[in-house]
């Protein structure tokens, strides 16, 4: 199948730190793909270089066709993005936050206009399009971003522990999206803490010290590391850090 992704060596150093170190790893068009770790694992730092936000000290690779070294601005414009903490405008309604984002990526206004309509309507939201974002209650919140995330399409969309706070029904709800955009080709890339959420994945990595210390399949992971669950996985990953001892 084709890798949307391709990275190889990647490295990002803050002086004699070095927050990645050199990892390589291909996800598939249409995957949704978990790359989780610790905090201070470097998953951030990886994540911010493969959406055009950070330059790598060295290594090379791709992002929707984009080089990440020489055409950062291309890969911003080709992917979707949403995290817990910022995705959308508290002080604007959910109709221009729709709007704004849309024409950041470069959508004309017809097709924003019958877009929005069609959006808000399987939401469910319609007659709350002139309500202020802040005024809506969590889930909401994060249903509607990850639906002007992949509003214009895009290649692939990043994830960064968006459902961060939201309880377990919304939770469902919020993957249930993540899988409907999957098969209509977005590959998903996303970091969480909860690991129940990592089986919903079709690969996982997971990063330890900077380095991407296993990638697989949730199952066979499970088996490497004879573990019940992805948690116990996680954890006896967590147990070989050796940053911050």
């Amino acid at each position: 199948m084709e890798n949307i992704i391709e990275v190889h060596e990647l490295t990002k150093q803050f002086g004699k730190f070095t927050a990645v170190n050199h990892i390589s790893f291909a996800v598939r068009k249409g995957e949704i793909f978990g790359f989780l770790g610790a905090n201070g694992a470097g998953k951030t730092t990886a994540m911010r270089m493969l959406c055009g936000l950070s330059h790598p000290t060295s290594g090379n690779g791709q992002v929707a066709g984009y080089d990440i070294n020489r055409q950062p601005e291309l890969i911003k414009k080709h992917i979707g993005y949403m995290s817990q903490k910022f995705s959308l405008y508290d002080d604007l309604t959910i109709t221009e936050n729709i709007r704004l984002f849309a024409g950041i990526y470069g959508m004309k206004s017809v097709e924003i206009k019958e877009k929005s309509t069609a959006l808000l309507t399987k939401l469910e939201i319609e007659k709350h399009r002139n309500t202020l974002v802040g005024a809506l209650p969590l889930g909401w919140k994060q249903k509607l971003a990850f639906s002007v995330a992949v509003f214009h399409r895009p290649k692939v969309v990043f994830l960064d522990e968006p459902t961060g706070g939201v309880d377990p029904a919304t939770r469902r709800q919020f993957w249930e999206m993540i899988y409907e955009a999957a098969e209509e080709g977005i590959t998903i890339f996303v970091t969480t803490h909860y690991m129940d959420e990592a089986e919903y994945c079709n690969r996982v990595s997971i990063m330890v010290d900077g380095e991407i210390k296993a990638l697989d399949t949730p199952a066979q992971l499970k088996e490497t590391y004879n573990a019940p669950s992805m948690d116990g996985v996680f954890r006896a990953l967590a147990k070989t850090a050796k940053r911050g001892e």
